[in-house]
């Protein structure tokens, strides 16, 4: 059964090539935390660490041919978990298929990731304006995916000083971006508390990237 087999859901344009699909995951939801909710489980989020030292507000794990990592040498993507040295787990096909039709439906056809970074937001927890450079085709676009507690997306410009829309992100909401806006600053603001019927007191965001 194709999961994504629904009429087009909300979208709205962002920037040059950078949308938001309002629901977008919803069909697939249940299949996709099933999937999420299992890995988690083996592979616990934990802090990575700024290259300043501090660890970072966000919890992450990683699935895909390439994990990101953050740690005191700086930002970048490995093969292998550094908290055990075996590779990544490979992507559901849920999560392929998804980031595949939400790339899509924004104009990218073809997209196949190699890397789902999976930051998991309590309460409080925030990301600053940052652009995603450490990969090495800037030909392919960027799929977000968020679960659980909503949380207001800040979407910027080319450069840091640029002033940020404020996108209120719910469950099952999709950002794509690429192209002109592909280096675009972002960041989340700090979650709220709450609690989801669903995915609890947290914010998930799955963040699909070809990194090689």
């Amino acid at each position: 059964m194709d999961l994504f087999a629904q009429d087009t859901p909300s979208k709205v344009m962002l920037a040059p090539g950078a949308c938001w699909l309002s629901g977008f995951a919803l069909p697939c939801m249940p299949v996709l935390w099933s999937c999420l909710a299992q890995h988690l489980s083996a592979h616990p989020p934990r802090q990575m660490m700024t290259p300043m030292g501090y660890p970072m507000s966000v919890r992450t794990s990683s699935m895909g041919d390439w994990g990101w990592v953050g740690s005191a040498a700086g930002y970048g993507y490995q093969a292998a978990d550094p908290a055990n040295h075996q590779p990544w787990p490979a992507m559901p096909e849920v999560i392929l298929q998804l980031a595949a039709t939400a790339a899509q439906q924004a104009g990218y056809a073809d997209f196949v990731p190699d890397s789902c970074l999976i930051n998991v937001y309590a309460p409080g927890s925030k990301m600053g304006l940052h652009q995603d450079k450490d990969e090495q085709d800037f030909t392919q676009p960027i799929v977000s995916v968020s679960l659980g507690l909503p949380a207001t997306f800040l979407f910027g410009g080319a450069r840091r000083t640029d002033k940020p829309v404020k996108i209120p992100l719910v469950h099952g909401d999709v950002v794509v971006w690429g192209g002109a806006s592909r280096r675009f600053y972002h960041g989340v603001a700090p979650v709220q508390p709450g609690q989801h019927p669903l995915i609890g007191p947290q914010r998930i965001n799955l963040t699909l990237r070809k990194a090689r």
